[in-house]
């Protein structure tokens, strides 16, 4: 196998969503405004939303061998040379050992009426801390025998992900208390305190790239991988409840 000729990348979104206080976001663009009034006596409950953005600034890459054979002793082995070759090639790129996660490795019985014989894929997810070496990593690995390069996740790194988390928080607050002072306004009277805040939700949206690879012959120089990632963005919900007085 030579080289990858190109790289199809289809923009999928991903969520990751949990309930109350946690999560992650990312830089600012608009904020989502969706919100729910309700008054009680002299209180207001609003649940509001709002949204940041930023670019990704981590990516878990998929590469893989794959296999084919007569026996699955036979099919096994190809694996194990694979991965042992795609392991020195994560090695000689300095991606730490910790970076480097195990995927799928499964052998079977060949799919398919008239198939003979075994198949199976041997999986690695990598871990990069910074999304400039994505294209790097790929075309090191196809050039190192890997013919199963399945998606690229793009996110961010724990201390964005908190970051952009609060600022989404932050957006959602504002929201609810300008909803909060328009119902109070419109009913004649005015905010006094906070009585009660929810974090309802939070999510962060990173961006999924599915990658096709395909091989060339030797003396083709095939172009690098690029892929320009979309940002990742982060949304949060609140309840907030409201005193006023007349």
């Amino acid at each position: 196998m030579d080289r990858r000729q190109f790289l199809a990348a289809s923009g999928v979104g991903v969520a990751a969503a949990t309930a109350g206080c946690t999560t992650d976001v990312l830089g600012s663009t608009e904020a989502e405004t969706g919100s729910e009034t309700e008054t009680n006596g002299r209180e207001i409950t609003v649940s509001a939303s709002g949204g940041v953005e930023a670019e990704p600034d981590r990516a878990v890459v998929s590469v893989g061998v794959t296999a084919s054979g007569e026996s699955a002793e036979a099919v096994t082995d190809e694996l194990a040379e694979g991965a042992q070759q795609l392991r020195e090639t994560f090695d000689e790129l300095g991606i730490p050992e910790e970076n480097v996660e195990e995927g799928q490795y499964r052998v079977h019985p060949a799919r398919g009426r008239e198939s003979d014989g075994f198949e199976g894929a041997h999986s690695f997810d990598l871990t990069l801390e910074t999304t400039d070496r994505v294209g790097e990593v790929i075309d090191a690995s196809v050039a190192a025998g890997a013919d199963d390069i399945g998606r690229v996740n793009f996110t961010l790194q724990d201390e964005t992900r908190d970051e952009r988390r609060r600022a989404a928080i932050d957006e959602a607050l504002a929201n609810a208390d300008a909803e909060a002072a328009h119902v109070a306004d419109n009913r004649g009277g005015e905010l006094v305190e906070t009585v009660a805040v929810t974090t309802d939700d939070v999510r962060v949206r990173a961006t999924r790239y599915d990658v096709a690879a395909e091989t060339t012959d030797a003396d083709d120089a095939a172009p690098p991988t690029e892929i320009d990632a979309d940002p990742v963005s982060v949304s949060a919900t609140v309840t907030v409840v409201y005193r006023f007085t007349d």
